[in-house]
């Protein structure tokens, strides 16, 4: 049920192949992936983004993040010296955890900060500048580049 065609896509656009396999990962991570830690995802403007994380009780150190070819992946473990303690109630979650997000083109990650339990993950599109809308001037036909070949093909007709 959750299979797209794309097929009608690829007849008018040209690049958009590797879409189908954004989605089709997609598809497949969010299967197995548990809501534990809980977050929001931003939209800051046109080009920014940020990615807010609840992590109440994990330290600067126990949190990783790291991005390898277009995949962010955030990552906590909670050190096992501190488990000796001997609770009456648990109520703050403190297990380990791994969330992943599909970053798209362009898309880096700027900086993180972590505040009152909250991991924040600042995401910028930037775009490269042969990307970016260009005007194309249109030229001239290839003849009018070169005169002296016009002039012979006009004098040719009229000699004959």
């Amino acid at each position: 049920m959750r299979t797209f065609d794309f097929s009608p896509l690829y007849k008018s656009a040209v690049g958009f192949d590797r879409l189908a396999q954004i989605l089709d990962a997609v598809n497949r991570s969010e299967e197995g992936q548990p809501a534990y830690p809980p977050y929001n995802i931003e939209s800051k403007g046109e080009n920014q983004y940020r990615i807010t994380m609840a992590v109440a009780g994990f330290d600067r150190s126990e949190v990783e993040i790291e991005v390898d070819q277009g995949l962010l992946k955030i990552s906590g473990k909670k050190d096992d010296s501190v488990e000796n303690r001997q609770y009456l109630y648990r109520g703050i979650a403190a297990r380990n955890f791994v969330r992943k997000f599909q970053l798209a083109d362009f898309i880096r990650v700027e900086s993180a900060a972590m505040e009152n339990g909250l991991l924040h993950v600042e995401l910028v599109r930037e775009i490269p500048e042969a990307m970016k809308p260009r005007k194309i001037s249109i030229g001239s036909t290839a003849l009018d580049h070169r005169p002296e070949l016009v002039e012979t093909q006009v004098s040719t007709p009229q000699a004959a």
